[in-house]
């Protein structure tokens, strides 16, 4: 079997076999298949696409490529939850204590973030201590103890999709859907989890920015796991506007913590509320959507969501004290306000820049050596569909550096539009594949 008839075949536009996706993904791992090659092949399946069988077979040999996680010794269903990331994404640090709370084990890997959209890592960072590099006996130890974990991907977990990645990022081929959904699902499948519910973002701030592209990466990522034999679920939910009020690290944690005290905003509360049903439902620890929900709703009445975040947090070296008083989150040293120039409605925001805002501040990552500053961010205080007046408060700028904040201003601004007439609410729920 040679690579250059591989490239042929695929040009061409045929079908690839099993066989053969074994034979590339294990060459290019082990280093036996350049670059170029590799490079060659990508933009082939760019322009010829991939069927279902081939990108099942790209999926499962990119998970096999390295560690497959074993979770046998973790009593009960084991369920894992995964974003498309967005703007405002917190929603791994309310949602998984929640679900525990319920009894649902939750054995997780997450990662950092890069550009503007913040990894769960980063954020679970703001509290001091907190360790996500732990072994995977202590993951496993963990979870059978308090039901939770969250740890770092490490570099065993599908290496093919690390390399993979790195060349599409810099060829022109990450836009297909067929290497979109092998590359999330080979990471959810290799960490062994036996159910997945999959949060597919669509709208301005996400990477699916058409609502039918979410829904065909949704379809394909269901069926990928499903064929995997590992229950799958997608819900795909709207990203036109950022989640909640809080964008930025520690300030996410805050809002995270508030909403399992039932003080958070209603749709990060309602997107909880729906994944985490969902969740319920996978492992079987509920019959119907309604009593899941209501299963969710006591556990954070009960106060059990919060005591069960303070208990992660203390069982990964964090200092739990943080849960119950968030003065104890990084803080920025400079609040601003940045006030409306005109009264009206706000018709839309550019959720991609007010992701660029935090960014600006020091809330992200240009590169992947670069420092993230926890404490920065924007809290909003008017979303699609508010009313405002000209000089009413749109949102509060956190910072650290009044050159940084002045720049998050000017950019801020240009991403609020007003008109008279109020929108059209849109859903925040878009559908449910499954």
């Amino acid at each position: 079997m040679r690579m250059y008839d591989l490239i042929m075949k695929k040009r061409n536009g045929d079908a690839l076999t099993e066989e053969e996706i074994h034979y590339m993904i294990d060459g290019y791992t082990a280093g036996r298949i350049p670059d170029y090659q590799m490079s060659a092949m990508m933009m082939a399946v760019y322009f010829q696409g991939m069927d279902a069988e081939e990108t099942a077979a790209l999926t499962l040999a990119m998970a096999r490529s390295g560690e497959m996680m074993d979770l046998s010794a973790i009593s009960g269903v084991k369920v894992d939850k995964h974003s498309t990331g967005g703007v405002g994404d917190k929603t791994s640090i309310a949602l998984a204590p929640m679900v525990a709370a319920c009894g649902v084990k939750i054995a997780k890997m997450s990662g950092r973030g890069l550009g503007h959209t913040g990894g769960t890592i980063d954020k679970l960072e703001s509290f001091a201590g907190f360790r996500t590099a732990i072994s995977s006996e202590q993951f496993v130890k963990q979870v059978n103890e308090i039901g939770i974990s969250i740890m770092g991907q490490t570099h065993d977990i599908a290496p093919a999709d690390k390399k993979l990645y790195a060349l599409r990022d810099v060829t022109a081929t990450v836009d297909n859907m067929s290497l979109i959904a092998s590359s999330i699902m080979s990471k959810k499948l290799a960490s062994g989890a036996d159910a997945i519910v999959l949060d597919v973002k669509t709208g301005s701030g996400a990477f699916m920015k058409r609502e039918t592209d979410a829904f065909a990466l949704a379809k394909e990522m269901v069926t990928l796991g499903n064929l995997a034999g590992r229950k799958t679920i997608a819900v795909v939910s709207d990203m036109d506007q950022p989640l909640g009020r809080a964008v930025g690290n520690a300030l996410e944690v805050k809002e995270a913590i508030d909403t399992l005290r039932g003080e958070g905003p209603e749709d990060f509360t309602k997107l909880c509320m729906t994944l985490g049903s969902y969740m319920l439902l996978a492992a079987g620890e509920a019959a119907t959507q309604t009593e899941a929900e209501e299963k969710l709703a006591q556990v954070i009445e009960d106060g059990s969501a919060l005591r069960k975040l303070a208990e992660f947090v203390e069982a990964q070296g964090g200092d739990s004290r943080a849960v119950y008083d968030t003065s104890l989150l990084p803080t920025a040293s400079i609040t601003e306000e940045i006030v409306s120039p005109q009264e009206g409605y706000v018709c839309k925001i550019d959720c991609d820049e007010i992701g660029v805002c935090s960014l600006l501040l020091g809330g992200g990552r240009e590169t992947k050596e670069s420092e993230i500053d926890l404490s920065v961010g924007l809290i909003l205080h008017k979303k699609a569909g508010d009313f405002v007046k000209a000089g009413e408060s749109l949102a509060t700028i956190y910072a650290n550096d009044r050159e940084k904040a002045e720049a998050a201003k000017k950019r801020f601004m240009g991403a609020y539009h007003f008109d008279e007439v109020q929108p059209e609410k849109q859903p925040l729920i878009k559908g449910i594949i499954q």
